[in-house]
């Protein structure tokens, strides 16, 4: 990644060693990152945990068809858009009608967002933009939407990953910034947020989907991607949570470790924009978490949603302490519009909890 000028203010972490021997671990409510709009952009590439990923890696279930003809059909729209359907610049006029739009719709687990990445892969990371729906959203709040429009405009291809369509006021942010994009010849490509059959939600939103960007419907081709979760996941919502001491003692001497107390990390949420969470965790390679407790507010759990997806994308591990993933959300956010949100999370930070508990039994 090019040198963007990160800017981050720490201040004196209180963990530090009076010896000067170690200092003890560091502190995310010590860091206030500044970020440059130019970093924000440069950080829209497929994460980590799909960086290697391609059309080769993702192997189809010969159960399922639509997997293959998934791949098979991608692989044609990447090279549409590398030919030059799609491209940015001076001929866009010309090829607006031309560049293709693509909604992969399947259940969770099945490859969404690996196929995703490969198409940004494909078409060359520095002519894609690859995002989750809040990362746009967030960008768009950071830049304003003009200035966003412009700035990915310049790409051949925009990814959006986990479309969220439980907020009515982004959604129709996102449909203008799609229109916009795709009326200057921008090519697109998205999935919607799905969650594990166990908890019992619908596993196709391709209706959904098509309903709320309205306008754009007509330019979209839906990609159906059946099949099961291929990774076979026990997915976790509850995980318990360790003695706060034992978080204490686990992220001593880690290099990377962060240690804060839980509610003192969510009033820090609150002071960054959830734009900057991601550069929050610059260095970051485990997260000790001490005093966890229900979130007190919907606005603060958003928050924490945001926070859990970039240590997600990062493959952070994380050490739960206090009560861990119980109540963490509140039956009454479980059962609200932001459930699908909610639910994500968990899951997410118990496979990162599983993470940091394997670290520390290791």
């Amino acid at each position: 990644m090019p040198d963007v000028g990160l800017s981050v203010v720490t201040a004196v972490d209180p963990a530090a060693r009076p010896d000067g021997a170690h200092p003890g671990p560091a502190s995310l409510t010590a860091r206030t990152p500044q970020v440059p709009p130019a970093r924000l952009l440069a950080e829209l590439v497929p994460p980590r945990h799909f960086a290697g990923e391609s059309f080769d890696t993702y192997v189809p279930d010969g159960a399922h068809p639509s997997q293959r003809a998934a791949v098979d059909r991608l692989r044609t729209v990447a090279r549409t858009i590398t030919d030059g359907a799609g491209r940015g610049g001076l001929f866009r006029r010309a090829s607006r009608r031309t560049a293709p739009a693509v909604y992969l719709d399947g259940g969770f687990g099945v490859g969404k967002t690996h196929l995703l990445a490969s198409l940004a892969h494909a078409v060359g990371t520095q002519d894609a933009a690859f995002g989750t729906f809040v990362e746009y959203t967030n960008l768009v709040g950071a830049l304003g939407f003009l200035p966003t429009v412009d700035a990915l405009a310049g790409k051949k291809l925009v990814c959006i990953d986990e479309f969220e369509l439980d907020d009515p006021g982004d959604t129709v942010l996102m449909s203008r910034l799609l229109r916009e994009l795709a009326d200057r010849g921008v090519a697109l490509a998205a999935t919607s947020n799905t969650l594990p059959e166990s908890l019992g939600e619908g596993r196709f939103a391709a209706d959904d989907f098509l309903r709320e960007i309205q306008a754009l419907a007509a330019r979209f081709e839906v990609l159906r991607v059946d099949g099961q979760d291929y990774r076979h996941r026990s997915v976790v919502t509850d995980a318990d949570g360790l003695a706060d001491a034992e978080v204490q003692r686990a992220v001593v001497d880690v290099p990377g470790a962060t240690l804060d107390a839980f509610p003192a990390l969510l009033d820090h949420l609150a002071r960054v924009h959830p734009s900057r969470y991601g550069a929050l965790l610059d260095g970051v390679e485990l997260v000790g978490l001490t005093g966890v407790a229900p979130v007190p507010t919907q606005d603060v759990a958003l928050r924490l949603v945001v926070l859990v997806d970039r240590l997600y994308d990062r493959d952070v591990p994380v050490l739960l302490g206090g009560g861990g993933e119980h109540d963490l959300f509140s039956a009454e956010m479980l059962r609200g519009g932001y459930r699908k949100k909610y639910y994500r999370a968990l899951s997410r930070l118990g496979a990162l909890a599983a993470d940091g508990a394997a670290r520390v039994t290791a």
